[in-house]
């Protein structure tokens, strides 16, 4: 069997990998096009189950997949079966459900749309900083239950976003991104990531604290960590009892980095307020208290990309397919080795 060579000229053959659900979400008929105008494209439906004959015929004269939300393991049986297979470009962030040690083994490359999934996500939180600190959602709750204005005059100078401290809990992709857009805004910075150093605090704008302290000094703490075994419930409940009363704790990372039960506790007795898209699990109980706690806004992990924002994470697809099959590699790789820091 011969194999090309990525660089001028090279014209990949590729499959989609993933739901239909996703493939229809993401990959939109201009998309879909654009693909195909790039490499030789098997045909829709996407691949959802990599056992059957449709799937082992495509798999054995793949160069590329390009995968997304509901792809099976590229597990060992899978990569016998797709001998050519040299890239994978993913279309959502975290490749963990699917890359596997025999996807490195092999020495497949490998590109994530983490950091265009990133975007809304910053966005969402930016959003959610700035309306906690001026308390809208329960001053617009207490306006519709009184119909009259209260006496701004006399607003707490607890309300307000002038000087507030906001602590970001893990430069990742996100919390980077979070950093970047809080900077035009009048706030102070913390930063908890034991991987980042004094001089990249600086070069970030932030202040580097420790753990405790950032839940301590924060009047908002926002978590970006994603979950690993070693940031599973993170945020304790010594850590959610540090936090100053009234301060707003806002997660889109995973549920689970945080002591949920910590959090309703102190949330039910209105000792801090939170903004939380994501629960553990995912869907809470219909019995569960966050639902009925007026300090929480719960929201159905909406912050990530959804609607016009898919097309953000095709366009990085597209362009990252673009770049391999010249030859130029991935603008946005993803590395074995940073496996253990990364969602």
């Amino acid at each position: 069997m011969t194999v090309s060579t990525p660089g001028p000229g090279f014209r990949p053959r590729a499959a989609l990998a993933m739901s239909p659900e996703a493939a229809a979400a993401v990959l939109d008929p201009e998309s879909l096009d654009a693909l195909a105008a790039l490499c030789d494209l098997t045909p829709p439906p996407a691949l959802d189950d990599f056992t059957t004959p449709r799937a082992r015929a495509v798999l054995a004269h793949v160069d590329l997949l390009v995968t997304g939300w509901g792809c099976p393991p590229l597990d060992e049986d899978t990569l016998a079966a797709a001998p050519r297979l040299r890239a994978v470009v993913h279309t959502a962030g975290s490749v963990r459900g699917h890359i596997t040690d025999a996807c490195w083994e092999r020495g497949i490359e490998v590109s994530s749309a983490a950091s265009a999934n990133a975007v809304p996500v910053a966005e969402y939180t930016l959003a959610m900083i700035l309306l906690t600190g001026k308390h809208v959602l329960e001053r617009a709750r207490a306006y519709r239950a009184t119909r009259t204005r209260d006496d701004w005059l006399r607003t707490p100078r607890t309300i307000g976003n002038h000087r507030r401290t906001v602590g970001i809990l893990s430069a990742s992709l996100t919390g980077r991104r979070v950093i970047e857009l809080l900077h035009p805004h009048d706030l102070h910075l913390l930063l908890h990531d034991p991987y980042v150093t004094d001089a990249d605090a600086a070069e970030l704008g932030v202040e580097r604290v420790e753990l405790e302290e950032l839940f301590a000094r924060s009047d908002t703490v926002s978590v970006h960590t994603p979950l690993l075994p070693a940031t599973r419930g993170l945020v304790s409940r010594e850590l959610v009892e540090a936090m100053r009363p009234g301060a707003v704790l806002i997660n889109t990372a995973r549920g689970a980095v945080v002591d949920q039960d910590a959090l309703t506790e102190a949330a039910a007795a209105g000792r801090i307020r939170a903004v939380v898209d994501v629960t553990d699990p995912e869907v809470l109980p219909p019995g569960h208290p966050l639902w009925d706690c007026d300090n929480v806004l719960l929201t159905p992990h909406l912050a990530g990309s959804q609607g016009n924002e898919w097309r953000r994470l095709a366009d990085l697809a597209l362009a990252e397919a673009a770049r391999w099959a010249s030859g130029a590699g991935f603008l946005h790789p993803v590395r074995r080795e940073r496996l253990a820091f990364q969602a």
